[in-house]
Parts: C-alpha cells; structure tokens; sequence
C-alpha cells in the first residue's frame, strides 16, 4: 500500500508513521486484529502492543487474536520436541 505524498506532507508524517497511526485508529475502532494491524505498521506483533501500551490503549484480545497465539503456540511446542529429540 502505498500512501501519497500530499498526504503524508499535509500531516508531517513517514509512510511508515502514517501507516503506523492507520494502525492504531483501525485497531482502536476493531476493524483489524493486532495481528493485522501490526503488519499494516509493519512492525512485529510485540512492538506493536508496547505501542498500544504506550498510548494507553486498551487491548482487544479476539478469535483472530486466539487463533493467532495458538498457531505460535504449536510451532514452539513443535520446535521444542523437535530440540529434545537431537
């Protein structure tokens, strides 16, 4: 996605800021999951939630959220059995 330049001068804002706060407004307003919001900043799930914290916004934890900790889950739950065995 690419955002143009009058806008971005209009607000003094980087693409990456203004993806950023298109981020966190779409967050906010949950219309996209931390997941997807954090990739729409482009930065990783965990910057992304010490940036909520930082504004002081509340976390909306979802299925999408769910389904996304469960997936992590199995792959280091996989990773781990997969080290114990060498």
């Amino acid at each position: 996605m690419h955002i143009d330049d009058e806008f971005l001068l209009a607000a003094n804002l980087t693409e990456a800021e203004m993806r950023t706060e298109l981020a966190v407004v779409l967050y906010q307003k949950r219309k996209l999951s931390m997941g997807k919001a954090a990739k729409l900043a482009g930065i990783p799930r965990i910057q992304f939630q010490f940036l909520l914290a930082s504004r002081e916004i509340p976390v909306n934890y979802d299925v999408e959220d769910l389904k996304q900790d469960l997936e992590t889950l199995r792959q280091l739950d996989a990773e781990m059995k997969h080290g114990h065995h060498q």
